[in-house]
């Protein structure tokens, strides 16, 4: 009897995980305006630039590729990540916080580990 509770406890669980994985779905890619004109390659100069897909961050000055993912109780995201930044050599590791934004569900929020809010973005169209 106690194990048939510890199994149903762990499927509950289990369970939870998944839906909070699924609570921000990167599957399509989300961009502030001129991150999504350049969604499939460079094709505006912009200074100011976020685009956010299931394997990385790219901003005007930097691009990040991610390494890992994991979902949080509070249905954000915390992606760890190697970034590039322009004119510098080499990639600096670092985190991002991944959250639905607080006036518009339809938006995602991007933070550095910091808690220093990077931007706001919606879904690519």
């Amino acid at each position: 009897m106690r194990r048939g509770g510890l199994f149903l406890g762990a499927a509950f669980v289990l369970a939870a995980g998944h839906a909070w994985a699924a609570g921000i779905d990167l599957s399509k890619p989300y961009g502030d305006k001129y991150g999504c004109i350049n969604k499939n390659g460079q094709e505006v100069a912009a200074d100011k630039m976020l685009l956010l897909t299931d394997k990385e961050l790219v901003t005007a000055a930097s691009a990040c590729t991610f390494s890992d993912k994991q979902p949080q109780a509070d249905g954000s995201l915390v992606v760890t990540a190697k970034c590039e930044a322009e004119g510098e050599e080499g990639q600096a590791p670092t985190k991002f916080t991944i959250k639905r934004s607080a006036k518009n569900a339809k938006k995602l929020v991007v933070a550095d580990e910091d808690g220093n809010v990077m931007g706001e973005v919606s879904r690519c169209k």
